[in-house]
């Protein structure tokens, strides 16, 4: 980009957010109620009623869920791109609020993976439309999903650069950390390096503590204009800056196995947002697996290209360090229930409120959401502020 478009910097904001997770990892709801659940907690969270809602965001079928509330959007957007769709469903709803398409738009995630397995729940396993050739090129070979991808990814990082093991279970230590600190978070048991590398491996060089949970776990958000926003029950939290960039599909395909889109996608939301990395003062960084975090880092500029490991290895991801990383325990410890994306933007919010109790980061007035999807696929970067930040 040759100038920088500001123009939805402050256009639009967070005023609602809901989550419900369990420290067992299962909820007694699920499917569309539990999906309503989040929308109606959100929207009172934020002042608001289902009359209000004039924009609708799901990663299936928007119209579908429109229909099922009873509402009747000007705005919908059904972009699917795996975990980062919801950080993908904040840019768009950002652009079509400061547009004047729509004004109040909200946007809800709920899966009961866990749940559906232990009460033998038959589900139906939804695949990609039109040819898959993963199906053809990668699963009959042993690439299979989810953790060989990833895999793989850390073993050409760890050949390039010489990050370690060790390097990673840091990552995974300090976001336990932060879990210590959360009620809600399904284990809280801290966790040492040893632990990790004890832990069985799941595909090398990943053990088990490397890899997110299975979850229940369901959420939602609610945006509207700046100006409306300053009306309601909350104190907003502001887009500063949005960005998606995607490179491929297959993990195949991956131009650099140690290299995101993330690359564009976070130099372009900071540059919209006017800032740099030294400026965020809470990382919300999807952490599907540890390398999928370590490559965060280094992306989006908190350090250089190759040195992720090293950067972590000192703790200054976890409580009272420099960078202040998954305060709410991440997938690795809090919840996953296979998107994660919904709850790097709940947590987020709540950082900016100052609503995030014992693990709460002191002054936070800037965080940023980093979805990541598919198989480190589709980068989508939020960058959140404050009142004062504007």
């Amino acid at each position: 980009m040759s100038q920088v478009d500001r123009t939805l910097r402050g256009a639009a904001a967070i005023v609602g957010v809901a989550d419900d997770v369990s420290p067992t990892g299962e909820l007694a709801r699920t499917g569309r109620e539990l999906e309503v659940a989040m929308v109606l907690a959100a929207l009172h969270d934020a002042g608001l009623t289902l009359a209000d809602v004039d924009g609708v965001c799901h990663a299936e079928s928007a119209m579908g869920l429109a229909e099922y509330l009873g509402v009747h959007p000007t705005f919908v957007d059904s972009t699917m791109t795996g975990g980062s769709s919801y950080e993908v469903h904040l840019e768009h709803a950002a652009a079509a609020i400061a547009a004047g398409v729509c004004d109040v738009v909200v946007s809800v995630y709920a899966s009961t993976p866990r749940s559906d397995r232990t009460q033998k729940r038959r589900v139906e396993r939804r695949f990609p439309s039109g040819p898959n050739p993963m199906a053809e090129w990668e699963w009959p070979y042993g690439l299979r999903m989810p953790m060989g991808p990833y895999a793989l990814a850390a073993s050409r990082h760890m050949h390039e650069f010489g990050t370690t093991s060790e390097h990673l279970a840091q990552i995974a230590v300090s976001t336990r950390q932060w879990a210590t600190l959360n009620p809600r978070a399904r284990y809280r048991t801290p966790l040492t390096i040893d632990d990790v590398l004890a832990s069985p491996m799941q595909a090398s060089p990943l053990h088990l503590l490397d890899c997110c949970l299975v979850t229940d776990g369901a959420g939602a958000f609610v945006m509207t204009s700046a100006a409306r926003a300053r009306t309601l029950r909350q104190p907003p939290v502001y887009v500063l800056g949005a960005a998606t960039c995607t490179d491929h599909m297959m993990i195949t395909q991956m131009p650099d196995l140690t290299v995101t889109p993330g690359v564009r996608s976070g130099a372009n939301a900071f540059a919209a947002a006017g800032i740099g990395p030294a400026d965020v003062d809470v990382l919300m960084g999807y952490d599907s697996f540890t390398i999928t975090a370590l490559l965060h880092l280094e992306d989006l500029g908190f350090c250089a290209k190759g040195e992720g490991g090293p950067f972590a290895a000192d703790g200054k991801l976890g409580p009272g360090g420099a960078l202040p990383m998954n305060t709410n325990g991440g997938g690795l410890s809090f919840t996953h229930p296979g998107m994660y994306g919904m709850f790097l933007i709940t947590e987020a919010v709540q950082q900016l409120r100052g609503q995030s109790g014992d693990r709460q980061v002191a002054d936070a007035s800037i965080a940023v959401a980093h979805g990541s999807g598919m198989v480190l696929s589709c980068m989508s970067t939020a960058v959140l502020g404050t009142e004062a930040t504007l």
